[in-house]
This record gives C-alpha cells, structure tokens and sequence, in this order.
C-alpha cells in the first residue's frame, strides 16, 4: 500500500506559526523578565504536541513561567501540586458512589485539562508521577477499565526541583523520555533582576495576562509545523547524532527512536517560529541539548568526573560534522 504524502507547509503557513509563538512570547514576557530562549523552548513544546520540564532551584520563576504560559492561551489550565501523600486518583480522577441518584459517577482529575501544571513532580512518589504516562503518550486516560480522551490540544508543564534537595524522588526513565524538552531558567542577571523589581513593584502578576491564542489556533499551527520540510541531508546529520549517544562510552544509555521523533519534530517547529518552511542542520544542532540530555543516562565513573549530560551531548554535536548542503 502506497504511503500518503505528508502536505507541505508554505510560506503563510510558518508565517502564521511565526505570528502566533511571537504574540504568545510578548504575552509571557510581560511577567518573565528577559530569558526569551527558554520561552521559545516552552512555546516550541506547546506548538508540536510536546511537553515541557522546567528544572532548576526554587524561586526562580519555573511555575511563573508555566503559569504565564497557560495565561497566554483561551484554554482550560488545572494545576497539581505534587506532594508525597498525593495518590493517582488525585491526578486521574476517581469514581464516586452519589447516594441521591443510586449509582457511580465519575468525577474527572486535573489531567483533564489543556494546559495541565505539574508543580514540583518530583516531590511525589514514582507510583504516582506513573500516573501521567499514559496521559503524556497517548492523549487518555484509563479509570477503573474505563478509557477517556483528553481534550486537544494538550500540553503538560512539569516543574522540577533538583534531585539532591530534601523531599524529591527521581523521576523513572520512561516518564523523563516522554518530555519532549527540558529547560532551565536559572538565576537573572543583575539588569534582569533590576527591572523585575521595577515591574513587580507596581503590582502586576501572572493572573494580569489576558489569553493571545485560542485552542484552534494552536492546533493549526500545529498541522502547518507537521508539514515542514526535512530534507535527506538534514535527516541524516540528526541520526549522526543520535548514533553518537548510543555509542559514546561516556553513556549506558542513549537516546531512543521516541527521542529521534521529538527532535525532528522539535526542529520542524523551531523552523516555523522562525519563519522557514524548511529545517537547517542549525535547527538540530540549536535543540540537541533540550531535547536529549534529560533522556541520557551517564556512566557512573562518568557521574564521578562530573560530567554531565548536557556537556556530553554538546561534545556528541561538536564532534559530528555539519553537512554544508543548505535547503
């Protein structure tokens, strides 16, 4: 049987794409001072059916930024704070005897959400963050033998703080390959923190943000990025690199076809943010680190140096030739 050619995104396509992530950028940033390339991070996951992890200390604006982010768009946004005590029921849902009317009724969790925030994932139990797999991959979710859709479109938003602090559980490997990419704020530079203070002293907040996009918006886009080029020659510059991770021995785990997909797709988007219908080897290269270091794991005389993943992904790209062949 003949596979169905995919449409080719054209000009006023990624042109619609580029409109929308900017309008939802100048949206975010009225409350997040500066850091435009984790923005573009999380808007990129947003616009190509991804999700996105927020990592870093606490205070540094991660739950700001995901609060904002669902501020920009006319969607549904349900929020969980994770706690140890929290229990899968408390995420999915539970089924519930009413009394009145003699039977079971189904009374829907936060996952049932478009924009779903997961503050501080790691402070639950792996039983619990478990809960969300399903819902991540495959857009549903299963109560009592009984299996639900999940609105469109969807997007998880998960903050994490670092595994080292009190009170955190590592998230197991499967869930971590199911972030399409992670992202990190850090502290701000002292001018970025000066006009912070200025902004924030006058009183506006997260809540102040009025929705840029619609649902129907986004999933548009979303169908424009899916029909970007990827040429042969860039196809084979992204498998270079993720052979690398398979075979670099500073790994005992490398990447997966699951992080093969998320990064083409990943570079289709940023494509389109960009304003190209086609994707560069650039796009690759830009988005290597987001998209595959959290899925890696080091080797432990590795961990020992203390040499992290995202410096052994960067020295995977540098060390992989860049085709000079350009679309």
């Amino acid at each position: 049987m003949a596979i169905e050619s995919q449409p080719v995104a054209s000009s006023a396509d990624v042109s619609s794409v580029q409109q929308l992530a900017t309008d939802i950028r100048e949206s975010v940033q009225r409350v997040i001072v500066g850091k435009s390339e984790t923005i573009d991070i999380a808007i990129l996951a947003l616009l190509c059916r991804g999700h996105v992890l927020l990592e870093d200390v606490p205070g540094t604006g991660k739950t700001t930024l995901a609060k904002a982010l669902a501020g920009s768009l006319d969607c549904q946004f349900g929020r969980i704070q994770f706690t140890p005590d929290l229990v899968p029921g408390d995420v999915l849902g539970v089924n519930f005897y009413n009394v009145s009317k003699g039977e079971f009724e189904f009374r829907p969790g936060p996952v049932f959400s478009q924009i779903l925030l997961a503050d501080e994932i790691n402070r639950a139990t792996p039983r619990t963050q478990s809960a969300l797999l399903e819902a991540m991959q495959e857009r549903q979710a299963s109560i009592d033998g009984v299996t639900s859709q999940l609105p469109e479109p969807f997007m998880v938003m998960a903050t994490l703080n670092p595994v080292e602090m009190e009170g955190t559980f590592p998230l197991p490997e499967a869930q971590l390959d199911r972030f399409m990419v992670r992202a990190s704020l850090g502290y701000p530079d002292r001018d970025e923190e000066t006009s912070m203070l200025d902004r924030f002293r006058a009183g506006e907040t997260p809540d102040a943000i009025t929705p840029t996009a619609t649902a129907a918006e986004v999933i548009a886009a979303r169908k424009a990025i899916d029909g970007v080029t990827v040429n042969d020659t860039v196809r084979d510059y992204l498998l270079d690199i993720i052979e690398g991770t398979r075979s670099s021995g500073n790994l005992r785990l490398g990447a997966s076809p699951r992080a093969s997909l998320a990064l083409q797709h990943a570079a289709q988007g940023w494509a389109a943010m960009k304003g190209r219908a086609y994707v560069l080897p650039d796009d690759v290269k830009q988005l290597a680190i987001p998209v595959l270091a959290h899925r890696l794991l080091a080797e432990t005389t590795t961990q020992l140096r203390g040499q992290a993943t995202d410096t052994i992904v960067a020295e995977i790209v540098e060390s992989t030739p860049v085709p000079i062949e350009r679309e």
